[in-house]
């Protein structure tokens, strides 16, 4: 029995969406195939493959499974060329969970950059602000911008973002503009990032704050929200890697800035701590903290 095998087979089966068509890529009859497939399920106790005579679905064990078949696999594949001192280029999957805003606004061109230098690897990002289990969910590893307190992953910082308070010139021009933290209790047009605290962080009078704050409008994405601030639809607290653009050209000016507290966090890819972590996703780190180095325009806003 060798389970090595099983998982290529597996694999195989599940990439090729057939047992017929699989058998074909093996070179190999369907019925080698289907009784490898049988003894596998009946080794593991689960049923890996819901099949009809039209098509197969991966059951929640077949998708875990085969989602330690491609990371094993790959590891091997990985352990192999490095046994034997292969210095061709880097090959395999890199499984990547990002942020939408700062993943399609920035990680996004030097995810494309990379590529172009390691053309071999194969990609796939999962653009999501969702909280991701690593490991539950397959990734190799995420990209997290928050003060991190999860001791369970290791995070390497490729950047920083600050918080910025910031309201378009007309909008500030109608309404006035705030001089200190608690005039945005004064009738204000809130715009708010859904799924996070309304509650927004000051230093005033050299003491912390914090002022609860009803949104006007709210949503789950921060580019929608700079959009709405820009249009004069109020106010926004928003990382400046999605706002620096709009700071620079005068769309949207930056307010209580001497207030702010505690208001920077950190940009990292992050991965578990308990898993050997691939020569492509070392290089792929090291690129990145490289690409950030030069290129986090934010950073002047």
């Amino acid at each position: 029995m060798n389970q090595i095998e099983d998982m290529q087979t597996f694999k195989r089966i599940v990439e090729a969406g057939s047992i017929s068509l699989a058998a074909e890529q093996l070179d190999t009859v369907k019925s080698a195939v289907s009784k490898r497939l049988k003894e596998l399920e009946k080794r593991l106790n689960v049923t890996l493959l819901q099949r009809t005579t039209r098509r197969q679905t991966l059951t929640e064990a077949g998708h875990r499974y085969y989602q330690h078949c491609l990371r094993l696999l790959d590891d091997i594949a990985e352990a192999e060329a490095q046994i034997s001192d292969i210095e061709a280029e880097l090959s395999g999957k890199l499984r990547i969970s990002a942020p939408v805003s700062f993943g399609l606004m920035h990680l996004g061109p030097a995810l494309q950059e990379f590529q172009q230098i390691h053309p071999l690897i194969e990609m796939s990002i999962d653009f999501n602000d969702r909280l991701v289990d690593l490991i539950a969910d397959g990734f190799d590893l995420a990209i997290r911008i928050a003060r991190l307190d999860d001791s369970t992953l290791i995070a390497k910082k490729l950047s920083s973002t600050r918080l910025v308070v910031c309201a378009s010139p007309e909008y500030l021009a109608y309404h006035g503009t705030p001089v200190i933290p608690t005039d945005l209790t004064n009738g204000h047009a809130i715009l708010h990032y859904r799924n996070t605290s309304e509650s927004w962080q000051f230093q005033q009078d050299g003491s912390p704050i914090s002022l609860h704050l009803q949104g006007k409008i709210s949503a789950n994405n921060g580019n929608f929200l700079c959009d709405a601030a820009i249009a004069g639809q109020g106010i926004i607290t928003s990382p400046d890697f999605i706002c620096y653009q709009a700071v620079q050209s005068g769309q949207l000016q930056v307010i209580l800035r001497d207030y702010m507290h505690d208001s920077e966090l950190g940009i990292y890819a992050v991965y578990p701590q308990t898993r050997y972590l691939p020569r492509r996703s070392q290089i792929l780190i090291a690129y990145l903290q490289n690409y950030f180095s030069r290129n986090a325009p934010w950073l002047d806003c």
